[in-house]
């Protein structure tokens, strides 16, 4: 998705232990209908393992006929990692892609070198009065793959483990956690799950990566005695291990991964450990340089200025 304009994120609350080394609260843009939250990169804190860009989409709901129109835009020296609670998206790239997304499943698209995408809301789904809900992250690509050649896979819902009990619902999109794999493939070590907590529900979160964190979508969670709502993205120290707990009805994102390997730039769309790299893409954008995309070809967003 395109880097919505949405004003930086900002501290938050007070840290509830010495485990938390951040509470980030993300500022809310209304796009018109559709609303974003971002969470990173934020003040004193680019990522959180390779994860760069941190958005919440919605909750929306549409008028008939109306919907999301993301045009295509283009993207290098990342991974776009798509996952809903609710809705649908249309993504079409300039690979030949065109697949709908869906809760619960994972659009994970690597620019690379660079790939232009659309993103928007189908004629079917329009029809209907669409909703859409979820979250959208970039995770940055290692310095050995930022220019490697763009890609896109999909994987539905029944392929990513889902792990359940004692008032837990989780399900692991990317890297391994409590004894799951996720099938999604990405060369930094990272991991990338769904929570859902009923009340009273604790979820252990290990310290076997270094950098770990957790975004409350929804619902009030307990760390270590004090209480923490929706909107907010607690980044952990390493080393500790953490216990959550749901006080009512919960969903979570848990991010994380070892630390990449040195900082990104981030101009618009683009990341890269390069500026000329980002300089580079800037003037390709500009000069019609990127590919097309197929059966989307007629609109673009332009470079801003």
């Amino acid at each position: 998705m395109s880097s919505h304009p949405a004003d930086d994120p900002t501290p938050g609350d007070a840290r509830s232990c010495d485990a938390i080394e951040q509470v980030i609260v993300p500022r809310a843009r209304d796009l018109g209908g559709f609303s974003v939250r971002r969470a990173l990169p934020a003040a004193g804190r680019q990522m959180v393992g390779p994860f760069i860009f941190f958005d919440q989409m919605g909750p929306a709901e549409f008028l008939l006929n109306e919907g999301i129109d993301v045009r295509p835009h283009p993207h290098i020296g990342l991974s776009t990692v798509t996952y809903l609670f609710d809705g649908e998206i249309v993504h079409r790239d300039s690979l030949g892609t065109e697949v709908p997304i869906r809760p619960g499943a994972l659009n994970l698209m690597t620019a690379g070198s660079g790939i232009v995408h659309s993103e928007r809301t189908s004629p079917a789904e329009r029809a209907k009065a669409p909703k859409l809900f979820g979250i959208q992250a970039w995770a940055a690509l290692p310095q050995s793959h930022e220019e490697s050649a763009p890609a896109f896979v999909h994987h539905a819902e029944s392929e990513l483990p889902r792990i359940t009990g004692e008032g837990k619902r989780v399900r692991v999109v990317m890297g391994s956690l409590y004894g799951q794999t996720s099938p999604v493939a990405f060369p930094h070590a990272s991991f990338y799950a769904e929570a859902v907590l009923a009340p009273g529900a604790v979820l252990p979160l290990d310290p076997d990566y270094d950098e770990r964190a957790i975004y409350i979508v929804s619902g009030t969670v307990d760390i270590a005695g004090e209480s923490f709502g929706a909107g907010r993205l607690l980044v952990f120290r390493p080393g500790d291990r953490i216990s959550i707990l749901a006080v009512d009805q919960s969903r979570l994102m848990l991010i994380g991964g070892e630390p990449m390997d040195g900082p990104r730039h981030i101009w618009w769309n683009f990341v890269s450990s390069s500026a000329e790299r980002i300089r580079a893409a800037k003037a390709d954008w500009k000069a019609g340089k990127f590919p097309l995309v197929p059966g989307d070809d007629k609109e673009f967003i332009p470079l801003p200025d």
